[in-house]
Protein backbone atom coordinates (compact mmCIF):
# COMPACT_ATOMS: atom_id res chain seq x y z
CA UNK A 1 0.00 0.00 0.00
CA UNK A 2 3.13 2.11 0.76
CA UNK A 3 4.35 1.45 -2.48
CA UNK A 4 0.94 2.36 -4.27
CA UNK A 5 0.50 5.42 -2.55
CA UNK A 6 4.29 7.19 -3.43
CA UNK A 7 3.76 5.80 -7.01
CA UNK A 8 0.10 7.41 -7.11
CA UNK A 9 1.56 10.66 -5.57
CA UNK A 10 4.87 10.61 -8.24
CA UNK A 11 2.02 10.17 -11.18
CA UNK A 12 -0.24 12.94 -10.06
CA UNK A 13 1.67 15.79 -7.89
CA UNK A 14 1.91 19.08 -9.39
CA UNK A 15 4.86 18.97 -11.18
CA UNK A 16 3.75 15.99 -13.75
CA UNK A 17 0.81 18.21 -14.36
CA UNK A 18 3.07 19.53 -17.23
CA UNK A 19 3.13 16.59 -18.89
CA UNK A 20 -0.57 15.89 -18.94
CA UNK A 21 -0.85 16.60 -22.86
CA UNK A 22 2.46 14.16 -23.30
CA UNK A 23 0.69 11.39 -21.37
CA UNK A 24 -2.68 11.76 -22.94
CA UNK A 25 -0.37 11.30 -26.12
CA UNK A 26 1.39 8.25 -25.23
CA UNK A 27 -2.32 6.65 -23.81
CA UNK A 28 -3.83 7.31 -27.40
CA UNK A 29 -0.37 6.15 -29.18
CA UNK A 30 -0.47 2.98 -26.65
CA UNK A 31 -4.14 2.29 -27.65
CA UNK A 32 -3.74 2.04 -31.09
CA UNK A 33 -0.72 0.45 -30.94
CA UNK A 34 -2.21 -2.47 -28.20
CA UNK A 35 -5.75 -2.94 -31.17
CA UNK A 36 -3.39 -2.68 -34.47
CA UNK A 37 -1.03 -4.95 -33.62
CA UNK A 38 -3.26 -7.73 -31.99
CA UNK A 39 -2.10 -11.43 -33.37
CA UNK A 40 -4.49 -13.90 -33.94
CA UNK A 41 -4.42 -17.10 -31.24
CA UNK A 42 -5.30 -17.07 -27.64
CA UNK A 43 -2.72 -15.44 -25.42
CA UNK A 44 -1.72 -16.05 -21.69
CA UNK A 45 -4.60 -14.68 -19.60
CA UNK A 46 -3.97 -12.31 -16.89
CA UNK A 47 -5.06 -8.71 -14.85
CA UNK A 48 -6.42 -6.27 -17.39
CA UNK A 49 -4.37 -3.57 -17.70
CA UNK A 50 -4.87 0.55 -16.95
CA UNK A 51 -3.64 2.38 -20.37
CA UNK A 52 -0.35 3.43 -19.58
CA UNK A 53 0.13 2.22 -16.51
CA UNK A 54 -0.30 -1.41 -17.36
CA UNK A 55 -0.44 -3.56 -13.96
CA UNK A 56 1.49 -1.13 -11.93
CA UNK A 57 -0.73 0.01 -8.99
CA UNK A 58 -1.64 -3.82 -8.61
CA UNK A 59 1.94 -4.40 -7.90
CA UNK A 60 4.42 -4.18 -5.07
CA UNK A 61 7.14 -2.88 -7.00
CA UNK A 62 9.94 -3.66 -4.35
CA UNK A 63 8.71 -7.24 -3.61
CA UNK A 64 7.20 -7.85 -7.08
CA UNK A 65 7.72 -11.34 -6.75
CA UNK A 66 5.61 -12.07 -3.90
CA UNK A 67 2.89 -10.51 -5.99
CA UNK A 68 3.96 -12.45 -9.42
CA UNK A 69 3.24 -15.80 -7.46
CA UNK A 70 -0.52 -14.39 -5.85
CA UNK A 71 -1.44 -14.07 -9.53
CA UNK A 72 -0.22 -17.13 -10.85
CA UNK A 73 -2.48 -18.81 -8.15
CA UNK A 74 -5.85 -17.23 -9.96
CA UNK A 75 -4.45 -16.70 -13.58
CA UNK A 76 -2.13 -19.85 -13.76
CA UNK A 77 1.42 -21.18 -14.25
CA UNK A 78 1.48 -19.12 -17.63
CA UNK A 79 -0.03 -15.24 -17.91
CA UNK A 80 0.74 -12.27 -18.58
CA UNK A 81 0.78 -8.66 -16.95
CA UNK A 82 1.65 -5.60 -18.24
CA UNK A 83 4.64 -3.18 -16.72
CA UNK A 84 3.31 0.13 -18.36
CA UNK A 85 3.12 -0.40 -21.80
CA UNK A 86 5.31 -3.56 -21.99
CA UNK A 87 3.87 -6.81 -22.29
CA UNK A 88 5.68 -9.21 -19.92
CA UNK A 89 4.79 -13.20 -19.99
CA UNK A 90 5.08 -14.57 -16.04
CA UNK A 91 6.10 -18.50 -16.08
CA UNK A 92 5.17 -20.09 -12.86
CA UNK A 93 6.13 -23.58 -11.21
CA UNK A 94 8.53 -25.73 -11.08
CA UNK A 95 6.90 -27.60 -14.41
CA UNK A 96 6.15 -24.52 -16.37
CA UNK A 97 9.16 -22.75 -16.02
CA UNK A 98 11.20 -26.53 -17.02
CA UNK A 99 9.56 -26.55 -19.75
CA UNK A 100 9.85 -23.57 -21.46
CA UNK A 101 14.22 -23.15 -20.32
CA UNK A 102 14.70 -26.91 -21.02
CA UNK A 103 12.51 -28.25 -23.46
CA UNK A 104 12.03 -24.92 -25.20
CA UNK A 105 15.18 -23.34 -24.50
CA UNK A 106 15.61 -22.07 -28.28
CA UNK A 107 12.74 -20.13 -28.28
CA UNK A 108 12.89 -18.47 -24.76
CA UNK A 109 16.30 -18.42 -24.54
CA UNK A 110 16.86 -14.52 -25.31
CA UNK A 111 17.93 -11.73 -22.88
CA UNK A 112 15.63 -9.46 -22.57
CA UNK A 113 18.06 -6.26 -21.75
CA UNK A 114 16.25 -3.12 -19.75
CA UNK A 115 16.66 0.54 -20.23
CA UNK A 116 19.42 0.66 -17.38
CA UNK A 117 21.60 -2.42 -18.50
CA UNK A 118 21.14 -1.37 -21.64
CA UNK A 119 22.70 1.61 -20.91
CA UNK A 120 25.49 -0.09 -18.80
CA UNK A 121 26.22 -3.00 -20.75
CA UNK A 122 25.58 -1.67 -24.32
CA UNK A 123 25.28 -5.25 -25.45
CA UNK A 124 28.85 -6.28 -24.42
CA UNK A 125 30.01 -9.27 -22.58
CA UNK A 126 27.75 -11.97 -21.22
CA UNK A 127 24.66 -11.23 -18.72
CA UNK A 128 23.20 -8.62 -21.04
CA UNK A 129 24.10 -9.40 -24.29
CA UNK A 130 22.60 -11.66 -27.07
CA UNK A 131 23.60 -13.05 -30.77
CA UNK A 132 27.18 -13.72 -31.50
CA UNK A 133 28.38 -11.20 -28.62
CA UNK A 134 26.76 -13.47 -26.02
CA UNK A 135 26.87 -16.81 -27.76
CA UNK A 136 31.25 -16.34 -27.70
CA UNK A 137 31.49 -14.43 -24.58
CA UNK A 138 29.83 -16.91 -22.76
CA UNK A 139 31.30 -19.88 -24.43
CA UNK A 140 35.09 -18.29 -23.94
CA UNK A 141 34.10 -17.66 -20.13
CA UNK A 142 32.78 -21.48 -19.45
CA UNK A 143 35.78 -22.80 -21.21
CA UNK A 144 38.55 -20.38 -19.56
CA UNK A 145 36.36 -20.91 -15.92
CA UNK A 146 36.96 -24.59 -16.46
CA UNK A 147 40.77 -24.39 -17.46
CA UNK A 148 41.26 -22.22 -14.13
CA UNK A 149 39.86 -25.38 -12.12
CA UNK A 150 36.06 -24.47 -11.67
CA UNK A 151 34.93 -27.81 -9.72
CA UNK A 152 38.09 -28.87 -9.62
CA UNK A 153 40.87 -29.48 -7.40
CA UNK A 154 43.11 -26.10 -8.43
CA UNK A 155 40.04 -23.87 -7.61
CA UNK A 156 39.24 -26.01 -4.21
CA UNK A 157 42.78 -24.63 -3.48
CA UNK A 158 42.05 -21.10 -3.72
CA UNK A 159 38.65 -21.30 -2.22
CA UNK A 160 40.56 -22.87 1.40
CA UNK A 161 43.30 -20.21 1.02
CA UNK A 162 40.86 -17.69 1.05
CA UNK A 163 38.80 -19.50 4.31
CA UNK A 164 41.84 -18.97 6.31
CA UNK A 165 41.46 -15.10 5.71
CA UNK A 166 37.57 -14.85 6.69
CA UNK A 167 38.52 -17.24 9.58
CA UNK A 168 41.09 -14.63 10.79
CA UNK A 169 39.07 -11.56 10.18
CA UNK A 170 36.09 -12.96 12.14
CA UNK A 171 38.05 -14.07 15.07
CA UNK A 172 39.97 -10.66 15.24
CA UNK A 173 35.94 -9.54 16.45
CA UNK A 174 36.42 -11.56 19.12
CA UNK A 175 32.92 -13.06 19.87
CA UNK A 176 31.21 -9.25 19.64
CA UNK A 177 28.78 -8.57 17.12
CA UNK A 178 29.82 -7.85 13.48
CA UNK A 179 28.01 -7.41 10.45
CA UNK A 180 29.37 -10.10 8.54
CA UNK A 181 28.15 -8.68 4.67
CA UNK A 182 32.04 -6.73 4.27
CA UNK A 183 34.63 -9.50 5.34
CA UNK A 184 31.90 -12.27 3.12
CA UNK A 185 31.65 -10.15 0.53
CA UNK A 186 35.78 -9.50 0.23
CA UNK A 187 36.21 -13.25 0.48
CA UNK A 188 33.81 -14.79 -2.35
CA UNK A 189 35.45 -11.59 -4.63
CA UNK A 190 38.82 -12.80 -4.30
CA UNK A 191 37.57 -16.27 -5.62
CA UNK A 192 36.39 -14.54 -8.74
CA UNK A 193 38.94 -12.44 -8.63
CA UNK A 194 41.59 -14.67 -8.45
CA UNK A 195 40.76 -16.48 -11.77
CA UNK A 196 39.86 -13.56 -13.78
CA UNK A 197 42.74 -11.27 -12.48
CA UNK A 198 45.04 -13.97 -12.21
CA UNK A 199 45.73 -12.60 -8.37
CA UNK A 200 43.44 -12.04 -4.75
CA UNK A 201 43.41 -8.63 -2.70
CA UNK A 202 44.11 -7.85 0.54
CA UNK A 203 40.89 -7.00 2.59
CA UNK A 204 42.08 -3.44 3.09
CA UNK A 205 43.20 -2.59 -0.57
CA UNK A 206 41.02 0.31 -1.08
CA UNK A 207 40.38 -0.32 -4.83
CA UNK A 208 39.29 -3.46 -4.13
CA UNK A 209 36.74 -2.23 -1.13
CA UNK A 210 35.04 0.36 -3.27
CA UNK A 211 35.21 -2.11 -6.48
CA UNK A 212 33.15 -4.57 -3.83
CA UNK A 213 31.05 -1.57 -2.53
CA UNK A 214 29.88 -0.42 -5.59
CA UNK A 215 28.75 -3.50 -6.81
CA UNK A 216 27.19 -4.02 -4.10
CA UNK A 217 25.24 -0.76 -4.02
CA UNK A 218 23.92 -0.88 -7.76
CA UNK A 219 23.05 -4.42 -7.36
CA UNK A 220 20.51 -3.48 -4.27
CA UNK A 221 19.23 -0.05 -6.35
CA UNK A 222 18.33 -2.64 -9.37
CA UNK A 223 15.49 -4.04 -7.33
CA UNK A 224 14.42 -0.45 -6.16
CA UNK A 225 11.07 1.13 -7.00
CA UNK A 226 13.01 3.87 -8.94
CA UNK A 227 14.77 1.71 -10.84
CA UNK A 228 11.71 -0.36 -11.72
CA UNK A 229 9.50 2.94 -12.77
CA UNK A 230 12.48 3.88 -15.13
CA UNK A 231 12.60 0.29 -16.39
CA UNK A 232 9.26 1.12 -17.36
CA UNK A 233 8.94 4.98 -18.41
CA UNK A 234 12.65 5.39 -19.39
CA UNK A 235 12.28 9.01 -21.30
CA UNK A 236 9.94 10.24 -18.44
CA UNK A 237 12.03 9.01 -15.55
CA UNK A 238 16.06 9.44 -16.79
CA UNK A 239 16.59 12.27 -13.90
CA UNK A 240 15.74 9.97 -11.07
CA UNK A 241 18.45 9.54 -8.41
CA UNK A 242 19.12 5.77 -8.31
CA UNK A 243 20.15 6.03 -12.02
CA UNK A 244 22.82 8.51 -11.54
CA UNK A 245 23.69 6.76 -9.03
CA UNK A 246 24.20 3.68 -10.72
CA UNK A 247 25.59 5.38 -13.83
CA UNK A 248 28.43 6.77 -11.60
CA UNK A 249 29.37 3.61 -9.98
CA UNK A 250 29.66 2.15 -13.65
CA UNK A 251 32.06 4.85 -15.00
CA UNK A 252 34.36 4.08 -11.79
CA UNK A 253 34.44 0.56 -11.99
CA UNK A 254 35.14 0.45 -15.64
CA UNK A 255 37.98 2.82 -14.94
CA UNK A 256 39.63 0.20 -12.32
CA UNK A 257 38.99 -2.85 -14.44
CA UNK A 258 40.82 -0.42 -17.70
CA UNK A 259 43.55 0.29 -15.28
CA UNK A 260 43.90 -3.28 -13.95
CA UNK A 261 43.76 -4.83 -17.22
CA UNK A 262 46.00 -2.51 -18.38
CA UNK A 263 48.95 -3.33 -15.91
CA UNK A 264 48.05 -7.26 -16.40
CA UNK A 265 48.72 -5.95 -20.46
CA UNK A 266 51.76 -4.36 -19.76
CA UNK A 267 52.81 -7.61 -17.65
CA UNK A 268 51.19 -10.43 -20.05
CA UNK A 269 53.31 -13.28 -20.96
CA UNK A 270 51.87 -15.60 -24.34
CA UNK A 271 53.22 -18.61 -22.71
CA UNK A 272 51.27 -18.42 -19.62
CA UNK A 273 47.65 -17.24 -18.67
CA UNK A 274 47.57 -16.04 -14.90
CA UNK A 275 43.91 -15.70 -15.64
CA UNK A 276 40.84 -15.34 -17.93
CA UNK A 277 42.15 -11.49 -18.73
CA UNK A 278 45.63 -12.96 -19.92
CA UNK A 279 43.31 -15.74 -21.71
CA UNK A 280 41.46 -12.80 -23.09
CA UNK A 281 44.13 -10.89 -24.49
CA UNK A 282 46.04 -13.54 -25.63
CA UNK A 283 43.05 -14.64 -27.85
CA UNK A 284 42.92 -10.73 -29.18
CA UNK A 285 46.12 -10.80 -29.81
CA UNK A 286 45.65 -14.14 -31.93
CA UNK A 287 42.73 -12.75 -33.83
CA UNK A 288 44.44 -9.32 -34.61
CA UNK A 289 47.82 -10.85 -35.68
CA UNK A 290 45.50 -13.38 -37.81
CA UNK A 291 43.57 -10.63 -39.67
CA UNK A 292 40.51 -12.08 -38.61
CA UNK A 293 37.52 -9.63 -38.91
CA UNK A 294 33.91 -9.20 -37.31
CA UNK A 295 35.39 -10.96 -33.93
CA UNK A 296 34.33 -10.74 -30.32
CA UNK A 297 37.26 -10.21 -28.67
CA UNK A 298 37.16 -6.43 -28.43
CA UNK A 299 38.23 -4.16 -25.43
CA UNK A 300 34.95 -3.57 -24.50
CA UNK A 301 33.83 -7.34 -24.39
CA UNK A 302 36.82 -7.48 -22.21
CA UNK A 303 35.46 -5.18 -19.51
CA UNK A 304 32.23 -5.79 -19.18
CA UNK A 305 32.63 -9.68 -19.02
CA UNK A 306 35.15 -8.86 -16.46
CA UNK A 307 32.32 -6.44 -14.45
CA UNK A 308 29.82 -9.35 -15.32
CA UNK A 309 31.54 -12.12 -13.72
CA UNK A 310 33.20 -10.13 -10.91
CA UNK A 311 29.80 -8.66 -10.35
CA UNK A 312 27.64 -11.83 -10.44
CA UNK A 313 31.20 -14.00 -8.97
CA UNK A 314 30.85 -11.83 -5.64
CA UNK A 315 27.07 -10.95 -4.51
CA UNK A 316 25.36 -13.92 -4.90
CA UNK A 317 27.83 -16.31 -3.65
CA UNK A 318 27.90 -14.07 -0.68
CA UNK A 319 24.38 -13.33 -0.45
CA UNK A 320 23.65 -17.27 -0.08
CA UNK A 321 26.87 -17.38 3.07
CA UNK A 322 24.47 -14.66 4.76
CA UNK A 323 21.94 -16.57 4.65
CA UNK A 324 23.84 -19.58 5.76
CA UNK A 325 25.27 -17.75 8.81
CA UNK A 326 21.35 -16.23 9.91
CA UNK A 327 20.19 -19.47 9.49
CA UNK A 328 22.33 -21.13 11.95
CA UNK A 329 21.63 -18.67 14.45
CA UNK A 330 18.09 -18.60 13.78
CA UNK A 331 18.11 -22.37 13.49
CA UNK A 332 20.74 -23.03 16.52
CA UNK A 333 19.53 -27.14 16.91
CA UNK A 334 20.34 -27.34 13.31
CA UNK A 335 23.76 -25.64 13.86
CA UNK A 336 24.34 -28.38 16.37
CA UNK A 337 23.89 -31.37 14.25
CA UNK A 338 25.80 -29.83 11.08
CA UNK A 339 28.49 -28.84 13.96
CA UNK A 340 28.13 -32.73 15.29
CA UNK A 341 28.16 -34.43 12.12
CA UNK A 342 31.25 -32.48 10.49
CA UNK A 343 33.06 -33.00 14.23
CA UNK A 344 32.25 -36.61 14.20
CA UNK A 345 33.16 -37.20 10.10
CA UNK A 346 36.20 -34.16 9.73
CA UNK A 347 37.38 -33.77 13.02
CA UNK A 348 39.29 -31.60 12.96
CA UNK A 349 40.97 -31.75 9.94
CA UNK A 350 40.52 -29.29 6.89
CA UNK A 351 37.54 -30.07 5.03
CA UNK A 352 37.47 -30.68 1.04
CA UNK A 353 34.82 -31.09 -1.26
CA UNK A 354 35.28 -34.95 -1.59
CA UNK A 355 34.20 -34.55 2.39
CA UNK A 356 30.77 -33.63 0.90
CA UNK A 357 28.73 -37.46 0.27
CA UNK A 358 30.06 -38.21 3.67
CA UNK A 359 27.87 -34.95 4.96
CA UNK A 360 24.82 -35.71 4.30
CA UNK A 361 23.12 -33.43 6.65
CA UNK A 362 25.20 -30.71 6.00
CA UNK A 363 24.77 -31.35 2.16
CA UNK A 364 20.92 -31.11 3.17
CA UNK A 365 21.01 -27.72 4.92
CA UNK A 366 22.98 -26.08 2.30
CA UNK A 367 20.41 -26.95 -0.19
CA UNK A 368 17.51 -25.85 1.83
CA UNK A 369 19.50 -22.80 2.42
CA UNK A 370 19.84 -22.40 -0.89
CA UNK A 371 16.40 -22.96 -1.96
CA UNK A 372 14.60 -20.76 1.13
CA UNK A 373 17.00 -18.05 0.32
CA UNK A 374 16.12 -17.51 -2.48
CA UNK A 375 18.56 -15.06 -3.51
CA UNK A 376 17.37 -14.32 -7.57
CA UNK A 377 13.61 -15.07 -7.22
CA UNK A 378 12.76 -13.26 -10.89
CA UNK A 379 15.64 -14.36 -12.40
CA UNK A 380 17.14 -12.39 -15.16
CA UNK A 381 13.95 -11.76 -17.44
CA UNK A 382 14.33 -13.63 -21.22
CA UNK A 383 12.93 -12.63 -24.18
CA UNK A 384 11.44 -14.78 -26.75
CA UNK A 385 13.72 -15.31 -30.26
CA UNK A 386 10.19 -16.20 -31.77
CA UNK A 387 6.72 -16.96 -32.28
CA UNK A 388 6.01 -19.83 -29.94
CA UNK A 389 3.00 -21.72 -29.02
CA UNK A 390 3.63 -22.72 -25.34
CA UNK A 391 0.70 -24.75 -23.09
CA UNK A 392 -1.69 -23.80 -25.47
CA UNK A 393 -1.05 -20.27 -25.24
CA UNK A 394 0.60 -18.04 -28.09
CA UNK A 395 3.42 -15.85 -27.31
CA UNK A 396 4.77 -13.28 -29.89
CA UNK A 397 8.61 -13.28 -30.51
CA UNK A 398 10.22 -10.32 -28.62
CA UNK A 399 7.91 -10.97 -25.77
CA UNK A 400 9.58 -10.61 -22.05
CA UNK A 401 9.26 -13.19 -20.12
CA UNK A 402 9.90 -13.73 -16.80
CA UNK A 403 11.00 -17.14 -15.17
CA UNK A 404 9.69 -16.85 -11.70
CA UNK A 405 11.86 -18.73 -9.73
CA UNK A 406 10.82 -18.25 -6.49
CA UNK A 407 7.67 -20.19 -7.40
CA UNK A 408 9.81 -23.27 -8.33
CA UNK A 409 11.62 -23.09 -5.25
CA UNK A 410 8.11 -22.53 -2.98
CA UNK A 411 6.09 -24.63 -5.37
CA UNK A 412 3.53 -26.49 -3.03
CA UNK A 413 3.34 -29.37 -5.47
CA UNK A 414 6.62 -30.08 -4.99
CA UNK A 415 7.75 -29.51 -1.39
CA UNK A 416 6.63 -30.72 1.63
CA UNK A 417 6.65 -27.56 3.47
CA UNK A 418 7.97 -24.78 0.82
CA UNK A 419 7.73 -21.49 3.47
CA UNK A 420 9.64 -23.38 6.13
CA UNK A 421 13.18 -24.22 7.11
CA UNK A 422 12.87 -27.75 6.45
CA UNK A 423 16.59 -30.04 5.69
CA UNK A 424 14.70 -32.68 5.21
CA UNK A 425 13.56 -31.53 1.93
CA UNK A 426 17.23 -33.02 0.81
CA UNK A 427 17.17 -36.31 3.12
CA UNK A 428 15.52 -39.94 2.29
CA UNK A 429 14.07 -42.04 5.93
CA UNK A 430 17.77 -43.16 6.34
CA UNK A 431 19.39 -39.80 6.64
CA UNK A 432 20.64 -39.89 2.70
CA UNK A 433 21.19 -37.15 0.38
CA UNK A 434 18.52 -37.18 -2.17
CA UNK A 435 18.90 -34.71 -5.07
CA UNK A 436 15.57 -32.73 -6.00
CA UNK A 437 14.18 -31.76 -9.39
CA UNK A 438 12.74 -28.11 -8.49
CA UNK A 439 15.82 -27.14 -6.83
CA UNK A 440 16.78 -24.54 -9.73
CA UNK A 441 18.20 -21.68 -7.53
CA UNK A 442 20.94 -21.40 -11.05
CA UNK A 443 18.19 -21.00 -12.94
CA UNK A 444 17.97 -24.07 -16.46
CA UNK A 445 18.58 -23.79 -19.87
CA UNK A 446 20.73 -21.57 -21.82
CA UNK A 447 20.73 -18.73 -19.64
CA UNK A 448 21.48 -20.97 -16.69
CA UNK A 449 24.41 -19.51 -14.31
CA UNK A 450 27.67 -20.22 -15.91
CA UNK A 451 29.57 -20.34 -12.32
CA UNK A 452 26.74 -22.61 -10.59
CA UNK A 453 29.95 -25.71 -10.43
CA UNK A 454 32.25 -22.73 -8.60
CA UNK A 455 29.61 -21.00 -6.29
CA UNK A 456 28.41 -24.53 -5.14
CA UNK A 457 31.93 -25.78 -3.96
CA UNK A 458 32.16 -22.37 -2.70
CA UNK A 459 29.33 -22.48 -0.32
CA UNK A 460 29.99 -25.86 0.93
CA UNK A 461 33.59 -25.12 2.02
CA UNK A 462 33.05 -21.60 3.27
CA UNK A 463 30.01 -22.50 5.30
CA UNK A 464 31.76 -25.68 6.66
CA UNK A 465 35.01 -24.04 7.40
CA UNK A 466 33.52 -21.50 9.41
CA UNK A 467 31.24 -23.64 11.20
CA UNK A 468 34.11 -26.08 12.34
CA UNK A 469 35.82 -23.10 13.96
CA UNK A 470 32.84 -20.97 14.81
CA UNK A 471 29.18 -21.00 16.49
CA UNK A 472 27.08 -18.54 15.60
CA UNK A 473 24.63 -16.69 17.86
CA UNK A 474 22.43 -13.20 17.91
CA UNK A 475 24.15 -10.53 19.78
CA UNK A 476 23.67 -10.33 23.00
CA UNK A 477 20.29 -9.54 24.62
CA UNK A 478 18.73 -10.64 21.11
CA UNK A 479 16.99 -14.29 20.96
CA UNK A 480 16.82 -16.43 18.35
CA UNK A 481 13.71 -15.48 17.79
CA UNK A 482 14.15 -11.97 17.25
CA UNK A 483 16.43 -12.64 14.13
CA UNK A 484 14.53 -10.96 11.03
CA UNK A 485 14.72 -13.19 8.05
CA UNK A 486 13.08 -10.55 5.94
CA UNK A 487 14.96 -10.27 2.84
CA UNK A 488 16.39 -6.95 1.66
CA UNK A 489 15.37 -5.56 -1.70
CA UNK A 490 17.46 -5.75 -4.47
CA UNK A 491 18.23 -7.03 -7.85
CA UNK A 492 19.32 -9.73 -5.92
CA UNK A 493 17.95 -10.61 -1.66
CA UNK A 494 20.47 -10.66 0.79
CA UNK A 495 19.38 -11.10 4.15
CA UNK A 496 18.46 -7.42 5.65
CA UNK A 497 21.17 -5.60 7.45
CA UNK A 498 22.09 -7.61 10.67
CA UNK A 499 25.07 -8.13 13.28
CA UNK A 500 26.12 -11.95 14.65
CA UNK A 501 28.80 -13.12 17.22
CA UNK A 502 30.84 -15.95 15.82
CA UNK A 503 31.81 -17.59 19.18
CA UNK A 504 35.16 -19.65 18.81
CA UNK A 505 34.71 -23.45 19.04
CA UNK A 506 38.62 -24.08 20.21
Amino acid sequence: METLKGFSFFLFSSPTTVLGVGLLLIILYFVSVDSSSRETGKEPPGPKPLPLLGNLLQLDLQRPYKTLCELSKKYGSVFTIYLGPKKVVVLAGYRTVREALINCAEEFGEREIGPIFDEINKGHGILFSNGETWKEMRRFALSTLKDFGMGKRVAEEKILEECGHLIQVFESYKGKPFNTSHPVNYATSNIISSIVFGSRFDYDNLRFRNLVSRVNESISLFGTTGIQLYSTFPRLVRWIKNRQVILKNTEKTIRDVEDITQKLKETLNPQICRGLVDCFLIRKQKDEDSCVKDIQFTEENLIFTVMNLFSAGTDTTAATLRWCLLLMAKYPQIQDQVQEELTRVVGSHEVHVEDRKNLPYTDAVIHEIQRLGNIVPMAIPHKTSQYVTFQKYFIKAGTTVIPLLTSVLYDESEWESPHTFNPSHFLDKEGRFIKRDAFLPFSAGRRACIGESLARMEVFLFFTSLLQRFRFMPPPGVSENDLDLTPAVGFTIPPSPHELCAISRQ
